[in-house]
């Protein structure tokens, strides 16, 4: 059931052509950069997605706060920052295409779930496990099915 959102919108959402400094069409190079380390600009991107309340939150999720301000000074996500910064850019995306609407998004994605143990989305999205769970909710409210 769990499926990659559009690249594009995937891409977009991590900041573009302009913040990632490369043109990515496929999964191969979005990967790729991901293991160089995505620029610490997107994070930003990301998290401006959120209402202003929840974009710390959302940054803390990815590093914790003092790691980011040493992140400041090369401009770049270590891998593992960057595969949880894809991961909640994917989720992001889906939840904002599926809801149709960046508010609904925002309060599913920060709000306590009944089918994600009473957590939210965003603080599962971070591991792999915990976005195929978001995305698989998501999925199956896209598609109509049972929850």
């Amino acid at each position: 059931m769990t499926r990659y959102p559009a690249l594009e919108t995937v891409v977009a959402t991590l900041g573009g052509r302009r913040v990632l400094r490369v043109q990515v069409s496929t999964l191969a190079q979005l990967s790729a950069l991901v293991l160089r380390g995505l620029p610490l600009q997107s994070l930003r991107r990301v998290s401006a997605h959120y209402p202003a309340a929840e974009r710390a939150r959302v940054e803390r999720l990815i590093a914790p706060r003092t790691t980011l301000l040493r992140r400041e000074r090369s401009g770049v996500l270590s891998p593992e920052e960057s595969e949880r910064l894809e991961r909640m850019a994917r989720v992001t995306a889906l939840a904002e295409h599926v809801l149709e609407s960046q508010a609904e998004a925002q309060q599913f994605l920060t709000s306590p779930h009944p089918l994600l143990d009473g957590r939210a989305p965003i603080d599962l999205a971070v591991s792999d496990l915990g976005a195929r769970r978001v995305e698989d909710v998501l999925w199956r409210l896209e598609f109509s099915l049972p929850v």
